[in-house]
């Protein structure tokens, strides 16, 4: 017996000292400039050597290196460590299909590949968008896979929810849905904004494992340009957890005054003209008509933190400045269901036929939540408020063209009925600044 657990003993620590250097959990995303785009992976031990990337258009002929990787440990019982590195391809020819890998001396990743984005600005931008995917019950993952390996998609706009939780298990179910994505985030660049279920450790896991371009520095909010269109990504939860942190009021200051100046800045003449649309993803809806309890996106509209804003004082209100500046298109998720609403704007509905998306009078709202994940989709009241055109328990994804200036295409796919289309809505404006009119015949108090 003796010789049993001696042996044993020896099995657990040779494990205990393997060491673990070969790339894992690639992915890309934009970067500063539309000539860049940046590639971050893991290692699970430090390799002491610099990051490589070894890239080119016909074969793997330039060579890019970081010199530092960051070790993130995470906030568990564990304090589990992993290495992650990132590296900024720069000077890229626009519109050119490169290969890649990454790693260095100790090993190396498998060779992807991926499309830069065209400086001309009247190419037609393609994304797939959901929110909500976990590692158990991904039903869209390989509709996704398939979408983004053959060239069907420029980007991925995940609207918040990871893994259920990244942080769980000492963070391996970060590691399991990050290597789970590769083969979607390895190809396109994964753009993507925290929710609820990242909240642990001051999103801890969020803001190290993704590197988005500019705002924050930690990937909480930013904005990049592709095609006709601003992208801007912000995190909702702000509003719901700055009671968790003495600093939780300076971060609504802070994420509100980084919005209003990055509004203001795509909204100058020249900016608009050049970009017209403006398309926003948060994690938590301002409106929607699911009857998931007393919630304060659905059934508790008076208290919608996004809508009022910050309680009592009713200040910096994110729907007030979304109107003000004109904001086109906002994607939310957090309910695992499809809906899209009428333009509506404090809770007034502008317009409510099909003709409401020719020069719409007010933001539309998507909600794509339905990806799939362990906790199942989300029903419907039986009568949905006004502002509800079409909404689906279905599982499935969002896909959106930015066409040209004037149009923009919307498709939702339904994985339940083999990848049919069971929504299509096309928006169009003739002109490029706000000029939202919504009549306001309803005060917030009605309601």
């Amino acid at each position: 017996m003796e010789v049993i657990v001696c042996l044993l003993a020896l099995v657990l620590s040779a494990c205990e000292a393997q060491v673990f250097f070969q790339p894992e959990q690639v992915h890309l995303a934009y970067g500063a400039q539309p000539s860049y785009m940046v590639v971050t992976w893991v290692t699970l031990n430090h390799t002491n050597t610099p990051s490589y990337v070894e890239y080119g258009i016909d074969s793997l002929s330039w060579v890019v290196k970081n010199s530092g990787q960051k070790e993130f440990v995470d906030g568990g019982n564990e304090t589990r460590s992993i290495f992650i590195h990132s590296v900024t391809m720069t000077h890229l020819k626009p519109g050119e299909r490169y290969m890649y890998h990454v790693g260095g001396p100790l090993g190396w990743s498998d060779i992807f590949y991926f499309r830069t984005m065209p400086t001309n600005t009247d190419f037609s931008a393609r994304f797939a968008l959901y929110g909500d995917m976990g590692n158990e019950n991904a039903v869209a993952l390989s509709s996704l896979q398939e979408l983004a390996q053959s060239g069907s998609i420029d980007a991925i706009l995940h609207v918040g929810d990871f893994a259920y939780d990244m942080d769980t298990d000492n963070a391996r179910y970060g590691d399991i849905f990050m290597n789970q994505i590769q083969p979607i985030a390895a190809y396109v660049p994964y753009m993507v904004c925290p929710g609820n279920h990242e909240a642990a450790y001051n999103f801890s896991n969020y803001r190290n494992r993704f590197t988005m371009p500019g705002g924050s520095g930690d990937s909480l909010f930013y904005s990049f340009n592709i095609g006709k269109a601003h992208v801007i990504s912000f995190s909702t939860e702000v509003y719901y957890y700055y009671s968790y942190s003495k600093y939780g009021w300076l971060q609504i200051i802070n994420q509100y005054k980084w919005l209003e100046n990055d509004l203001r800045a795509a909204n100058t003449p020249e900016a608009r003209a050049q970009r017209p649309w403006i398309i926003v993803q948060g994690h938590k809806p301002m409106y929607c008509s699911n009857n998931d309890g007393p919630t304060e996106q659905c059934n508790n509209l008076k208290g919608n933190l996004l809508r009022y804003g910050i309680p009592s004082l009713h200040a910096f209100s994110i729907e007030d400045l979304f109107y003000k500046y004109g904001v086109d298109l906002q994607f939310y998720a957090h309910e695992h269901s499809y809906e899209r609403l009428w333009p509506v704007y404090n809770m007034t509905v502008c317009n409510g036929t099909e003709s409401a998306y020719d020069n719409p009078r007010a933001p539309v709202h998507v909600i794509t939540g339905s990806a799939g994940n362990r906790e199942g989709q989300t029903g419907f009241n039986p009568e949905p408020y006004p502002w509800s055109a079409t909404h689906s328990d279905d599982y499935g994804y969002t896909l959106m063209t930015v066409v040209n200036a004037t149009l923009i295409d919307l498709k939702q796919i339904s994985i339940d009925k083999g990848g049919k289309v069971i929504d299509h809505m096309m928006i169009t404006k003739e002109k490029s600044n706000p000029g939202f009119d919504c009549h306001l015949h309803h005060q917030r108090a009605l309601l």
